[in-house]
């Protein structure tokens, strides 16, 4: 068998089994030796800390660990006992089922599966999971391997080294810096799930609206339509009058105007239904374009009022209230951590080598070393001090805006309600509004065509009449919205599944 340079190849095979079985072996020898050095550690690092026993006093009095808990969080918060207003329907977590369409429930479950920047949002708690499991590897030793060939060739000297072996490193986490580290980006993945739940909930209400937007874009469309149509026959009524000298060419000329601009309240309600199609193309995960219409009788009637329960129960609900929370635990976990950093470290390492010229006496001869090493800060010029600063100062900003954004979600639920109730009431006034209105347009037509009235009163009559029907149906969509607005405001909680297409 002849060395590197040689022709045999059994050579390398016979090199490779025995380089294998020496590393396995060592590696076993190697971390045994970790774990009885560690438990000497254990016993010599009281002593390293009285020596450092100034530092460690000092840092201790931080109190790095503090308890966080919902209800502390929320101790600056005034919380109302209840809401103006509730029913007694349950909340549903899949709210838009209560409007019984099954074209938005289609809708929402396809853009729950294709929307882009909920994959987006998936893809950020799939980074968040990677951090969780990078930032647990600190708890375990690292272990390398090394391999080293040198050959020298000159008049004088004619050798050839290899070196191989093992290392391993180990920091002890005394002070729980590194639990603290792995702790923060647990908090962190949370309200990156929650973050999701939230986008989700959010799509859900922008493709509920947009759906109802088209609805009624198209049955404006209709509506106008049919407007087209009566102003149409009006004006052929008025053209007779005119033939038989019954009335004035002026007459003529102000029903053809208000022909005109019926036909351009078309035009406007068309373009609006070819945009509203492609925000919903979008919204599903589609290219811009015409989708079907919708194919309901009209805007659906507003669900029973859901039980909005107590306001202390919205803040376990809301997922973008507990995303805040999860971020100030990270925050407060960071705190810890950087506190931490004050303290003294300790940290172990170990390293088993072989070195030899001659390759079949290789593993006769190792080396090992075992080594630990203290670290006490003293100077740094207040850089770890103001670090602490630092971490504390965004703490107490994320518990502020905690609190703010509990308030705001308070106020998102009272404004729904007072909105939606509100809204009910204009619906209800416009609804008289039309009723005269059309009493006194047909009064009016009557005596006009009968000779006794003036062209002018009808004009305004009928004009008030179209435009009242066109505000009733705008008006019923506004109150959809606020009922969506609330469904959004409350949370319906549903969870979020990515499927195997969406990730």
């Amino acid at each position: 068998m002849t060395g590197p340079g040689g022709g045999d190849k059994r050579w390398y095979t016979c090199f490779a089994q025995r380089l294998l079985n020496g590393l396995c072996k060592r590696t076993a020898a190697l971390f045994s030796a970790l774990r009885a050095f560690n438990g000497r550690l254990f016993i010599v690092s009281p002593l390293a800390a009285l020596v450092c026993g100034c530092t460690v006093h000092h840092s201790l009095s931080e109190s790095p660990a503090e308890h966080l808990s919902e209800n502390s969080a929320i101790d600056s918060v005034t919380l109302p006992d209840q809401f103006s207003r509730s029913g007694s329907m349950q909340l549903n977590e899949r709210w838009w089922q209560t409007f019984k369409d099954p074209a938005l429930d289609q809708l929402i479950t396809k853009a729950l599966r294709k929307n882009l920047d909920l994959k987006a949002a998936y893809q950020r708690l799939e980074r968040a999971s990677a951090l969780v499991r990078e930032q647990g590897a600190g708890r375990f030793p690292e272990l390398d391997s090394f391999l080293s060939a040198e050959k020298t060739d000159s008049d004088t000297v004619d050798s050839e080294t290899i070196e191989l072996g093992l290392s391993a490193a180990y920091e002890l986490d005394l002070w729980g810096r590194i639990g603290s580290r792995i702790a923060a980006e647990n908090y962190r993945y949370q309200a990156t799930a929650l973050d999701l739940k939230a986008a989700g909930l959010t799509l859900s209400s922008l493709v509920a609206q947009t759906w109802y937007q088209l609805t009624e874009a198209t049955d404006q469309v209709a509506l106008i339509t049919q407007q087209i149509d009566a102003n149409r026959k009006v004006l052929t009524l008025i053209e007779s009058r005119l033939g038989i000298g019954n009335t004035s060419s002026a007459d003529v000329l102000r029903q053809e105007q208000l022909l005109e601009a019926t036909r351009e309240q078309r035009i406007a309600a068309e373009q609006r239904v070819r945009l509203l199609q492609y925000r919903l193309a979008v919204l599903t995960g589609e290219a811009p374009r015409s989708i079907a219409l919708p194919a309901t009788a009209g805007l659906p009637d507003i669900p029973p009022l859901p039980d909005t329960g107590l306001p202390a129960g919205l803040v376990n609900r809301r997922p973008d209230i507990q995303a805040v929370f999860q971020r100030l635990a990270a925050s407060n976990a960071e705190l810890a951590a950087t506190v931490s950093e004050r303290y003294p470290r300790i940290s172990l390492s170990a390293s088993v080598s072989t070195l030899d010229d001659d390759s079949r006496e290789l593993f006769d001869d190792w080396l090992k070393n075992l080594a630990a090493n203290l670290v006490v800060p003293l100077i740094d010029g207040g850089e770890r001090r103001a670090r602490v600063d630092v971490a504390r100062a965004e703490k107490q900003a994320l518990l502020f805006t905690f609190g703010q954004s509990v308030l705001e979600a308070f106020e998102e639920v009272e404004s729904a309600l007072t909105r939606e109730a509100q809204q009910a009431r204009r619906i209800d006034s416009l609804a008289r509004q039309l009723q005269f209105a059309g009493q006194t347009y047909e009064q009016l037509r009557v005596e006009y065509f009968n000779g006794a009235g003036n062209y002018i009163d009808v004009l305004t009559a009928l004009t008030d009449v179209q435009q009242l029907r066109r505000d009733l149906l705008s008006a019923r969509l506004e109150l959809l919205e606020f009922r969506i607005a609330l469904y959004r405001a409350l949370a319906g909680g549903f969870n979020m599944a990515m499927d195997e297409e969406g990730h």
